[in-house]
């Protein structure tokens, strides 16, 4: 069951854990340009995409939001979108943002200093942007008694490749987003380097899914016999549930991998009472896998 409020939150309970859906922009683009090999013709036939994740025009819709999970002991961050005050390059709409991300965290009934657990899927910029803030001209930790869990494989990727020539404005940015998202929590002394597997608690684990980065994992969450999984960048639009090669070739770290690896989870939630929780998914952002033919739709909710 979930609720929206009239501010930039949604909530769902799985079992005794409550997820919250902390909003910090919107916007729309073009679909074949971001997935070369979706074409508009096929997108259009899935006309179950409407009214939540394309616009009248069949324009993808895109939402960057955090996941704030609160277990029986535990208040964990999922993900961290792209932060205020930000140097993003040559991605001026991701640049020096101004939202009202932190004062919607509150409003929703949080305290940043309460947070014990900030998690990533990984460590693109649009997941670590909130890690940190600026405060007096100085790059902070936003959650200043929370553990930060980083895949281990993920972050020695970043770490190991800041000195890396290229002229691709993505792994540039990413340069950039390591020294003030990553090194500011890993100099307080905040940052604990897990497995891929790691489980955070009882209720809360990651699952590997490799492919759209080194060391990408999505979240799962089981109470009281109910189950959700938070997709992170594994799948980026709900219309990629009807072909898996359908991939954001040009971000991602390995496109063969991310195929086969949406392939794989999309076998094992489908049909099952998981409830699917999109990173990147807009309106309802949650719903139900279910086999459709040969391939696959979802079903928001």
């Amino acid at each position: 069951m979930a609720t929206q409020t009239e501010v930039s939150f949604r909530r769902w309970q799985i079992g005794k854990v409550r997820v919250t859906k902390i909003l910090e922009s919107e916007s729309t683009f073009d679909i074949p340009t971001m997935f070369p090999k979706a074409s508009a013709g096929e997108v259009q036939k899935l006309d179950w995409l409407k009214p939540h994740f394309v616009t009248d025009d069949w324009q993808g819709k895109l939402s960057i939001h955090a996941l704030v999970v609160e277990t029986p002991d535990l208040t964990i961050v999922v993900d961290t979108c792209i932060g205020n005050d930000r140097d993003r390059l040559a991605y001026a709409s991701n640049s020096n943002l101004q939202t009202a991300f932190m004062e919607d965290f509150a409003a929703a009934g949080f305290d940043r200093h309460k947070v014990d657990v900030v998690l990533c899927t990984h460590l693109h910029f649009d997941h670590v942007g909130w890690n940190t803030m600026l405060e007096d001209g100085k790059w902070v930790p936003t959650f200043p008694n929370a553990r930060y869990l980083f895949n281990k494989a993920e972050f020695e990727h970043w770490r190991d490749t800041q000195d890396d020539a290229t002229e691709d404005m993505f792994l540039n940015v990413q340069k950039v987003v390591f020294n003030d998202s990553i090194v500011p929590v890993l100099d307080a002394g905040l940052v604990d380097l897990v497995n891929e597997d790691h489980r955070v608690c009882g209720e809360v684990w990651f699952e590997p899914t490799p492919g759209h980065s080194p060391g990408h994992v999505c979240v799962r969450i089981r109470s009281e016999g109910q189950d959700a999984f938070i997709t992170g960048d594994m799948v980026h639009h709900p219309f990629q549930f009807a072909n898996a090669e359908w991939s954001m070739a040009s971000v991602d770290y390995d496109s063969e991998a991310a195929t086969a690896t949406r392939a794989r989870v999309y076998g094992e939630v489908a049909d099952q009472p998981v409830l699917v929780i999109g990173t990147h998914f807009s309106g309802t952002t949650s719903g139900r896998v279910r086999r459709d033919g040969g391939s696959y739709r979802f079903y928001a909710e």
